[in-house]
């Protein structure tokens, strides 16, 4: 058979363990042997000493290889709980819009946690080692700030989770590799304690189950959770065994080592019999010593529990076992029972029942809770699924602690490889305002991580193999964001309307960008104003429409006199001559014809410029047939112009506007648009409407002569 050769390298002494594990999966263990430190060369569960704690391992070898009669070359160690590392932190991811969370969204969450928490680490780490993750797990998520229990499949803009992140130090992995190096031996595997005892303490099939181990050793209380099938947190209290004995040696006033006989045997015997300083010799009964050690007791487990609760999400567990030598004593695991709000009989003592698989081929050994970290250690060999496995990540030989769900993505943490560049990225967005209201265009996104293992295509959540050889190419910035006036809604959609010989015009809203006015092909910038202009000079409602006024005859703007360069604002009436027309042009933009009819109707601005344009030049030709003076009464000689003389004399008249008089004086006959100067109509409150102008019960033009006692309605159409 091949023997497995495991080290449980502790703080006060080394276990070695030799064995093999049979077809039917019982483990026979064929050597042990227990040798204690001769001084403090480890604390806390790290080697301090390298050199004494290699001298210890050697002595431990030699006595194994003496009982076995075979040479031991490799061997399966374990670093301890209580080295790990546990950082806490709270990570947020806001989307650009309103998204459905996806399993790559809480997965890419995961990782923003675990590199923020790499960070902490750094920032309270004084040493350049690198840290293993060796496990996370989720306390609380976040959707939209609120506590969600779970965030795949709801809409959100914001996501967020606390999570806490373990991690091992590099020294400790290294020191633990050259003590064993310098003993003469290789390491065939590594784990961690905490894993180690749930092989043997929590079955396979229990492993779906939330439940807390606690191995209650001498300086320190370690903690690990179990979920889904693996354990997802890791914790310490530095409270455990050796406060009890100290308590003990304090009450009844012996040593350090009889205190430790005082506390086993209490757990053992009814009676408990020592010898004091003074080497007088007392028995007393077991429950003197349970009341002594009771309220360390009490603080111990009150601890523990709160650290389990910590590392489950706030929550508690659905079990918990309890190992090492501390948790034997009297009334722990009742206490720890009542802290957690389990029933007594769901927090346990694992020992000779976790052990029924075991045969010890040394007689003299006991089934004890001391035996499942050791044993744990060599049953490890056999699953391989907890070692330190090593790849080549952009050429460079790393390694990650096996924690049975390592990807690409895990390589590349610990490598250090930017996490901004495994995912695409924006180009540069602008950030501006139009009237006001802040507004950012996005630049466009970028190629993500091109990501190939063993020369194949692969992706960040490809799951790791042994000595592969990854590549992966950052992710790639986008195209800038680039938007034009042209683009803006404001522009398109928002007009301004003109009453423009009668006619409705609609005309785009100029736009202004930082105070000057600019073409619908300008390119914003970062933080450019933008504001859209609510007027028109008379001159650029002329060129919008193509037209040429004839200059020679006047403008009116409300029926007053104005010129090019009169401002013009929504819903005012624009009255002039033309002497020419130009071409119409041919845009997005568009304006309104409400002459044939009482409904808007949009056009584009080719058609309804080309209508206008046809409309006008019917009135003109109209109206210059009706003054022509035929051929043959003209003088042959020269072209006559007749010229009459304005009649100065004044008239007055009176007609009725919306039911009411009104009094027009001061001119010598009226149209229309002169009852604007005689009576209140607000020409800006139409908010894209049209004027109905109504002369005796029939639709009348701007330009149409008043006469005495003409009734009028004016009004605002509805749309």
């Amino acid at each position: 058979m091949n023997n497995v050769f495991g080290l449980d390298i502790g703080t006060r002494n080394v276990v070695g363990t030799v064995g093999y594990q049979t077809d039917d999966k019982e483990f026979v263990v064929t050597a042990q042997y227990v040798k204690e430190h001769e001084t403090r060369a480890m604390l806390d569960g790290q080697i301090h000493d390298i050199g004494r704690v290699a001298k210890t391992i050697k002595e431990v070898k030699d006595e194994l290889e003496k009982q076995t009669g075979q040479p031991l070359e490799e061997v399966c160690i374990a670093a301890a709980g209580r080295v790990l590392k546990t950082v806490t932190t709270h990570v947020e991811y806001e989307y650009a819009q309103e998204s459905v969370v996806t399993g790559e969204d809480v997965h890419t969450l995961n990782l923003l946690g675990i590199e923020k928490a790499q960070e902490a680490l750094k920032e309270v780490n004084d040493t350049s080692y690198k840290f293993y993750c060796v496990g996370y797990s989720t306390v609380k998520f976040f959707l939209n700030d609120e506590v969600f229990i779970s965030l795949e499949g709801h809409k959100a803009n914001k996501i967020g989770e606390d999570i806490i992140v373990t991690f091992l130090p590099e020294d400790v992995v290294d020191g633990l590799y050259a003590a064993v190096g310098q003993a003469g031996l290789s390491v065939a595997n590594m784990t961690l304690e905490p894993i180690a005892a749930i092989n043997v303490a929590i079955p396979e099939n229990y492993r779906m189950l939330n439940i807390a181990l606690v191995d209650v050793g001498a300086g320190t209380s370690d903690i690990s959770i179990t979920r889904d099938g693996s354990i997802i947190a890791y914790g310490m209290i530095p409270h455990a065994g050796d406060e009890l004995t100290e308590v003990i040696v304090q009450h009844f006033l012996v040593d350090f080592n009889m205190a430790e006989s005082i506390k086993l045997q209490s757990t053992t015997s009814d009676t408990v019999t020592y010898k004091d300083i003074m080497s007088i010799e007392h028995t007393i009964p077991a429950q003197d010593v349970w009341e002594v050690a009771a309220p360390v007791v009490d603080n111990i487990a009150q601890e523990v529990s709160a650290k389990i609760r910590e590392l489950n999400g706030d929550k508690t567990v659905s079990a918990c076992f309890v190992v090492g030598g501390g948790g034997k004593i009297h009334g722990f695991t009742e206490k720890l029972a009542e802290d957690l709000d389990l029933p007594e009989e769901r927090v346990a003592l694992r020992g000779e029942e976790v052990l029924g698989d075991v045969t010890f081929e040394q007689e003299d050994i006991k089934k004890d809770p001391l035996l499942v970290t050791p044993i744990g250690i060599c049953l490890n060999y056999y699953d391989q699924r907890n070692n330190f496995i090593m790849v080549r990540f952009n050429g460079e030989r790393i390694k990650l602690y096996d924690n049975n769900r390592l990807t690409i993505v895990d390589a590349a943490l610990q490598a250090g490889f930017p996490n901004d560049e495994l995912f695409p990225k924006r180009g540069t967005p602008i950030n501006f305002t139009v009237n006001g209201v802040a507004r950012l265009v996005r630049g466009e996104a970028g190629e993500g991580a091109v990501v190939t293992m063993n020369g194949k295509p692969a992706s960040i959540n490809t799951p790791l193999e042994p000595n592969s050889e990854i590549i992966i190419e950052p992710s790639t910035a986008g195209e800038a964001a680039e938007y034009k006036i042209s683009q803006l809604d404001e522009y398109n959609h928002s007009v301004i309307t003109f009453i423009i010989n009668g006619r409705r015009v609609s005309c785009p809203r100029f736009v202004q960008v930082n105070g000057e006015l600019e073409p619908e092909d300008y390119s914003i910038r970062e933080n450019d104003v933008i504001e859209t202009r609510n007027y028109y000079t008379v001159r650029q409602i002329a060129q919008f429409m193509d037209l040429v006024i004839d200059t020679d005859q006047m403008i009116f703007v409300n029926n007053e006199e104005a010129g090019l360069d009169t401002l013009v604002y929504e819903n005012f009436s624009v009255e002039w001559k033309t002497d020419e027309y130009g071409v119409a042009r041919i845009d997005n933009n568009t304006y309104n014809d409400t002459q044939e009819s009482d409904n808007t109707v949009a056009r584009t601005s080719e058609q309804m410029m080309n209508q206008v344009l046809d409309e006008l030049h019917d009135d003109f030709a109209k109206e210059a047939e009706a003054s022509a003076v035929p051929e043959n009464e003209l003088p042959k000689n020269d072209i006559q112009e007749e010229i009459q003389e304005e009649d100065s004399s004044e008239n007055t008249i009176t007609v009725i506007v919306n039911g009411e008089p009104v009094e027009l004086s001061g001119k010598d006959t009226y149209i229309f648009v002169d009852i604007f100067t005689h009576i209140s109509f607000d020409l800006q409150a139409g908010k894209g409407r049209a004027i109905a102008t109504v002369i005796n019960g029939r639709d009348a033009q701007f330009s149409e002569e008043l006469h005495e006692g003409d009734k009028i309605e004016l009004y605002w159409k509805e749309n």
